[in-house]
């Protein structure tokens, strides 16, 4: 028996040169500039792969990581008993809670996620969160692990084909078998997460490359990749053609979205704006990029936006587009969108220019950069006449919807009125996330946000599930911010074992369910557009304080108007995690709204 094991262990490691030698070929296609040379000044250490594994971590200033440990990953949690006093490592309830509380921790904090998750099941879990990821252009590194190397593609025991299955939703993966692999490619994950249009990364580490000693020359951080450039070149003559253009316009109208906040470019974007004095929508995620309150802002555009943006879209001369995709909850029936206007579209994908609307002037790059370019060519100019139709619309929306969602006269509660008290007691500051649905809608519409990187939703995938974790990790981001999840009874119940993780380590996330006992979005659309036939949206729930209570977590439940203020003010003010349950209408719908193949202006007030 003993024979037998040396031998295996020789062919084991006769797979692994082999192994090496084939991805080291293949590490060329990415490969480091001026990291291949050892460092002459260092003496090599002996050290084990996961040791390397947590040495890049902390040398990329990794503070937080939220994980789930599993037999293929067991080696690196093992190493990390030991580097407890410099990781805080976060144990979730379920892999995609913790790929959204990464998602949140990036979000709120600027920085890079970090999510550890075993092989199989483990590393599928996470699928979900890297597609959310990937379309919300979240910077995220997973750590997976995985079967030995000898065993792959002997359907082992929790082996997936992980790098394939991930392919679609990462950015980039890669999956090591050599132990002195990994310091290269973690430098080249968070370099290829955070650099460019930011995205999630997953490397994929066998099990006996965790375990192998090696010669480690020490941890050296990633500058360059071949064949990847994170920025295209800027071309000053498109920034001067798009000058022109903004120069000449009667009804310039700006769009801006995500990318403002990821190129950390928000007092860029607010001097181009204010020097030509023209009205600015966000989409649902460049919320607070500009502050709510600010004059130009004219509200938010998309299927459930603001009325008069989606309207003005179709009016407007010139629309310029910065950080953000023309993606179709944006621009409802592209044969009807802004057919009028010269586009201008800055953005640092070049990918997403001419997607899906024809661009008249591309400016490519970072808007950190491109900004400043165009604003010192574009003209002071008075455009009042032009906002004042924004405002104008935007008093015919007060009259026809907002008045009466977030003033009601009747007996029962609306979303909106709970969203207004919160933001008197707030006043803006607080971190808004959000779960996916109705309750979502109303909370990007009527949240007040004073401060970049406020608010914290699913955007593209519209995942349900996303708001309780995104919290707690929105949290761990900014601790010093008080953080809301504002989520619908049906969402909730999809990742409430998160409560645990607050339980344990004690994030202090406001929770605040708003039930109206529907899948309110999927309701709203049956009765708008299937005659009422309600299929499968009544939804049970469970006694959401008790369920809080069972987990230590305090709480409260309400159904009349007159215990909401001093409810709300009871969650903001515990010090700690907080559950209210908000029992609001149940066929309430949430207005204006753009049905899907409709132009934007064609939105609907009731």
């Amino acid at each position: 028996m003993q024979n037998l094991w040396q031998m295996l262990q020789k062919v084991a490691l006769l797979i692994y040169k082999f192994n090496k030698n084939f991805k080291k070929n293949k590490m060329n296609t990415l490969e480091l500039k001026g990291n291949k040379e050892p460092d002459e000044q260092k003496t090599p250490v002996e050290i084990s792969g996961s040791q390397a594994v947590l040495d890049a971590m902390i040398s990329e200033g990794v503070d937080t990581i939220f994980g789930y440990p599993g037999g293929a990953i067991m080696p690196i949690y093992d190493a990390l008993y030991d580097y407890n006093d410099r990781l805080k490592h976060i144990l979730v309830r379920h892999e995609q809670g913790a790929i959204h509380a990464a998602q949140g921790y990036a979000r709120s904090s600027g920085k890079t996620g970090v999510v550890f998750a075993t092989s199989g099941p483990g590393a599928t879990n996470l699928v979900t969160g890297l597609a959310d990821a990937m379309i919300d252009s979240n910077p995220i590194v997973c750590i997976t692990g995985q079967v030995y190397a000898s065993l792959l593609g002997t359907d082992a025991f929790q082996e997936t084909d992980v790098i394939n299955i991930t392919t679609p939703v990462t950015k980039w993966n890669y999956q090591v078998t050599d132990a002195s692999e990994i310091p290269e490619a973690i430098a080249k994950a968070f370099h290829i997460a955070s650099t460019g249009r930011p995205g999630p990364v997953l490397v994929d580490i066998t099990k006996n490359a965790q375990l192998q000693l090696f010669e480690y020359l020490g941890y050296k951080k990633c500058s360059h990749v071949r064949s990847y450039r994170p920025e295209p070149e800027i071309r000053k003559e498109f920034v001067e053609q798009a000058a022109e253009l903004i120069n000449n316009a009667k009804k310039p109208f700006v769009l801006f979205g995500q990318g403002v906040i990821l190129g950390q470019a928000e007092e860029e974007f607010k001097k181009f704006i204010e020097k030509i004095n023209v009205p600015a929508a966000a989409t649902v995620m460049g919320l607070s990029a500009l502050p709510t309150d600010h004059k130009l802002h004219v509200g938010m555009l998309g299927m459930h936006g603001n009325y008069a943006p989606n309207v003005m879209t179709n009016e407007c001369d010139v629309l310029i587009a910065i950080g953000m995709r023309f993606d179709d909850r944006v621009t409802g029936r592209l044969d009807k969108y802004a057919k009028q206007a010269k586009v201008i579209h800055l953005d640092i994908d070049p990918a997403e220019i001419d997607k899906n609307v024809k661009t008249t002037v591309p400016v490519w790059g970072n808007c950190k950069k491109t900004l400043p370019l165009l604003t010192e060519l574009v003209k002071e100019a008075d455009h009042s006449d032009w906002l004042n139709k924004f405002r104008e619309l935007e008093k015919e929306e007060i009259r026809e919807v907002i008045q009466d969602e977030l003033n009601p006269t009747g007996d029962i509660m609306t979303m909106g009125e709970v969203i207004k008290t919160l933001n008197e007691l707030t006043n803006g500051d607080a971190i808004i996330t959000t779960d996916v649905g109705q309750h979502q809608m109303v909370a990007c519409r009527y949240a007040k946000y004073n401060n970049s990187k406020s608010s914290v939703t699913s955007g593209g995938l519209g995942t349900m599930g996303f708001g309780l974790p995104a919290a707690i990790g929105a949290w761990y981001g900014a601790p010093e911010k008080t953080v809301v999840a504002i989520i619908g009874d049906g969402g909730f119940q999809m990742t409430l074992q998160e409560l645990g993780t607050i339980m344990q380590f004690g994030a202090k996330v406001k929770i605040l369910i708003l039930n109206n006992e529907f899948l309110g979005m999927v309701r709203q659309w049956q009765q708008l557009f299937h005659d009422k036939r309600y299929s499968f949206v009544n939804i049970t729930s469970p006694d959401f304080v008790a369920l809080a209570k069972a987990y230590y977590i305090d709480g409260q439940k309400i159904s009349e108007r007159k215990d909401l203020k001093s409810a709300l003010e009871t969650m903001i003010n515990h010090d700690g995690a907080y559950l209210l349950e908000v029992m609001v209408g149940k066929e309430n719908n949430v207005f204006p709204m753009v049905a899907q193949g409709s132009s934007v202006s064609e939105i609907r007030l009731k």
